[in-house]
């Protein structure tokens, strides 16, 4: 798998790309977010750092995001709600602060490349979690073998969040989906189609509430 460490300190990026590459990955390092955005397609994923010498990494996130949904872990000394929830909503896959522990590090770069290999793979009509059934087609959610009565923005809800499990929908992407409109005025509708369908599904814990940021469908 090879990987670009998009990171301009010489001894942080030095140091991430010899312990990746000891550890079976091909590390390469970039310094800079435009080298980044001009090679993306070489790489399987990208480390990125936020402070970058000639553009500030959330705007080179959202440029890449433009043209490739390669997986990207964001690693920053930027440990500020507004920066991580900036950088998740802005298409980072995952965000972790400097400094790094490297197993976390791997930890954490595995899950995203899994994520995206789910994510990459043909849509599927069905999805299964536990005795849950959620039949896309046949816009049909079923718990324990019975059919579930769920509005149509309730089934939406579940239409996007099953789209990846396991992985985090920001409260603006689900508001922009469904009700095509990402402003305070829909979030209340939000958490009342949310309440109801938790309630129908009375599954705790199958979908989760990320604080700050989203929800997520699954482990």
């Amino acid at each position: 798998m090879r990987l670009a460490v998009v990171e301009d300190d010489d001894g942080v990026g030095d140091a991430l790309v010899e312990a990746l590459n000891a550890r079976g990955y091909r590390a390469e390092r970039i310094r800079r977010g435009a080298d980044l955005l001009i090679a993306h397609r070489g790489y399987d994923a990208v480390i990125l750092d936020l402070g970058l010498p000639d553009a500030d990494g959330l705007q080179v996130l959202r440029q890449l995001r433009e043209v490739s949904a390669i997986p990207v872990l964001i690693l920053t000394a930027r440990s500020d709600e507004r920066s991580i929830v900036r950088g998740l909503r802005g298409g980072a896959d995952d965000y972790l602060v400097k400094p790094p522990r490297i197993a976390e590090l791997m930890a954490r770069l595995e899950t995203v490349m899994r994520r995206a290999a789910v994510a990459a793979q043909p849509t599927r009509a069905d999805v299964v979690t536990g005795d849950v059934r959620v039949d896309l087609a046949a816009r049909v959610v079923e718990v324990a073998g019975t059919p579930i009565a769920l509005t149509q923005k309730e089934f939406e809800l579940v239409e996007v969040l099953v789209e990846r499990p396991g992985a985090a929908v920001s409260r603006q992407q689900l508001m922009d989906r469904i009700w095509g409109d990402a402003f305070v005025a829909v979030s209340r509708s939000l958490d009342v189609h949310m309440t109801g369908l938790r309630a129908k599904l009375a599954r705790p814990g199958l979908i989760t509430t990320i604080r700050g940021y989203g929800y997520r469908w699954g482990q």
